[in-house]
């Protein structure tokens, strides 16, 4: 991944409650938040021509942390390795999922910014792939418009599970790369690595699945300074967490571990585009009567309902479909 920065822009690669680290022109600076960052201005004037205007209206930005790591940010230099963080460059990609607090309004936390590929993580065995999960993670990757990379760990433990070929064949079919890899062994490494050359990937999965041993694999030592951040990780029904750090891999690219979030809800996706973000069934939606508003589920002589029984789209695909669009 290039990165581009000057002396008033540069990269968030580091960030811990209301702190925030940034990499710009080969330094480092500890920066805090302008208070103008969580608020929008609107902005009115009395002629179209005139310089003059007054802030009419100040509303608060609906989100758990208005700046992620990823971010492009201008700031201000305050000297001896401090800044103060003055804006957000437009974002190229945001990978996002819904943040919520019993009782509260659910807000979007945006995890990264500016994302070359999401990289969801299940071992083939210990623990057993819960594929509901990784269609989570798929969908949430579609609706931000970047690719995924399945990695499946613990290649040396196929035997404990004879199924997982062709439980993978239905997301080969689909489209969506697959790389199996062994830390013990050393097995499908190499083409790990050459998939996170010069890119910045982001890895999502749950705890058990030997991401610190991978991470060890992909890059020694790499394991253990990712653990000392995920360690910091609030977890389920929290607005933040503590520390998220993006790393530097030797070979070239960064990497961003998301430490083990004990679940994984969607953001903003309106039920009637579910469907759009499950490649099968893309090109079925609109296809029948009912157009544009059919929902996939009683209506008769839907499409997409015609292609599962005609074997085009797998059952249990259509089945999480049915399950995410119940929760949105």
């Amino acid at each position: 991944m290039s990165i581009e920065t000057s002396d008033d822009t540069g990269i968030v690669f580091r960030k811990t409650t209301g702190h925030y680290t940034v990499q710009a022109n080969g330094r480092e600076l500890d920066c805090a938040l302008s208070s103008l960052i969580h608020k929008n201005l609107i902005y009115s004037t009395a002629d179209p021509t005139s310089m003059r205007t007054r802030v009419q209206e100040v509303r608060e930005v609906q989100h758990v942390d208005p700046i992620a790591i990823g971010d492009r940010v201008r700031f201000v230099d305050a000297g001896g390795d401090r800044g103060l963080i003055t804006g957000v460059l437009p974002r190229l990609s945001t990978f996002s999922r819904t943040a919520a607090v019993p009782g509260e309004h659910a807000f979007e936390q945006v995890i990264a910014a500016n994302v070359d590929q999401i990289i969801p993580i299940f071992a083939v065995a210990s623990p057993t792939p819960k594929w509901g999960l990784l269609d989570r993670y798929l969908v949430a990757a579609e609706a931000a418009g970047l690719p995924s990379l399945i990695v499946i760990t613990k290649l040396d433990l196929a035997w404990k599970n004879p199924q997982i070929e062709e439980e993978l064949e239905l997301y080969r079919k689909i489209g969506y790369p697959i790389q199996m890899v062994s830390s013990n062994t050393g097995e499908g490494m190499e083409g790990l690595k050459s998939l996170l050359q010069g890119k910045m990937s982001v890895l999502v999965g749950k705890s058990g699945v030997g991401k610190t041993s991978l991470l060890n694999a992909i890059q020694p030592g790499l394991g253990l300074r990712v653990k000392a951040v995920s360690d910091g990780e609030l977890g389920k029904g929290r607005h933040t967490t503590t520390h998220y750090e993006m790393f530097e891999l030797d070979f070239g690219g960064t990497l961003l571990d998301t430490p083990g979030m004990r679940e994984f809800r969607l953001w903003d996706v309106p039920p009637d585009e579910l469907a759009d973000l499950f490649p099968e069934m893309a090109g079925y939606v609109g296809q029948c009567k009912f157009g544009l508003s059919c929902q996939h589920d009683r209506e008769p002589g839907c499409a997409i309902r015609k292609a599962v029984v005609a074997g085009d789209i797998n059952p249990y695909r259509y089945k999480s479909y049915m399950n995410l669009r119940g929760e949105l």
